[in-house]
């Protein structure tokens, strides 16, 4: 395999232009090298097949979406409380909008993950990689709310994700007032993450659950 990091980086970009904008079934080495601008016959030196096209993609997605260290740190200052976690999301909404391209390619990795069991595993695993390092920052920054709720919110903000970036219509006065996608990520962190620091939802719960069995004995 050829050994130019720089053209192997272009391929793989060219690469996710084509995934975005014409399926997987459209990803051909010939595409790639027509959207790279390069001679055909390039991306063939670069790659053993589609499969490790497709990998190297992945991996070069999880660059290009990744959080910027300065902004994390300088979240990180905020209070640790559910402020915060919309902050977090605010900011992996703007990444996902900023790199539309680079999403929508990641929507069709799953798609073909899902037809070829040989890639399956390898995408489950970046994908499952992904939502533990999710929940393990949560738990380490101190953040309100357990795993459960990390889960939740995670399937939620994929799901408006999904919709803004292909049918954004759809959401389009579903709640009048509320702006797309900044003021449902608001109403979606509202909903979800407990209101006060980690481990405080723990004492309400007790209470609740207190109020519940009083309740309940006083009925009998």
């Amino acid at each position: 395999m050829a050994g130019n990091p720089e053209r192997r980086a272009a391929l793989v970009d060219a690469g996710v232009e084509v995934l975005a904008r014409e399926g997987a079934r459209g990803l051909t080495f010939r595409a790639v090298d027509t959207e790279a601008g390069v001679p055909v016959g390039t991306a063939s030196n670069y790659f053993t097949g589609r499969d490790d096209l497709l990998r190297q993609i992945d991996a070069r997605l999880h660059v290009r979406l990744a959080p910027d260290p300065q902004v994390i740190a300088g979240l990180m200052t905020r209070p640790k409380d559910r402020s915060l976690v919309a902050a977090f999301m605010h900011d992996l909404m703007a990444r996902a909008t900023g790199d539309r391209t680079g999403y929508l390619a990641l929507l069709e990795m799953r798609l073909e993950a899902q037809r070829r069991p040989e890639l399956r595993s390898s995408f489950t695993k970046s994908v499952r990689g992904d939502l533990d390092e999710a929940l393990e920052f949560h738990r380490n920054a101190g953040l309100p709310g357990g795993d459960e709720v990390v889960t939740v919110l995670y399937l939620a903000v994929l799901g408006l994700l999904l919709e803004h970036l292909t049918l954004p219509d759809v959401l389009d006065g579903v709640l009048p007032g509320v702006g797309v996608p900044d003021g449902l990520v608001e109403r979606i962190v509202a909903t979800i993450v407990p209101e006060g620091p980690a481990g405080s939802e723990g004492s309400e719960d007790s209470e609740d659950s207190e109020d519940s069995e009083g309740s309940e004995g006083s009925e009998g």
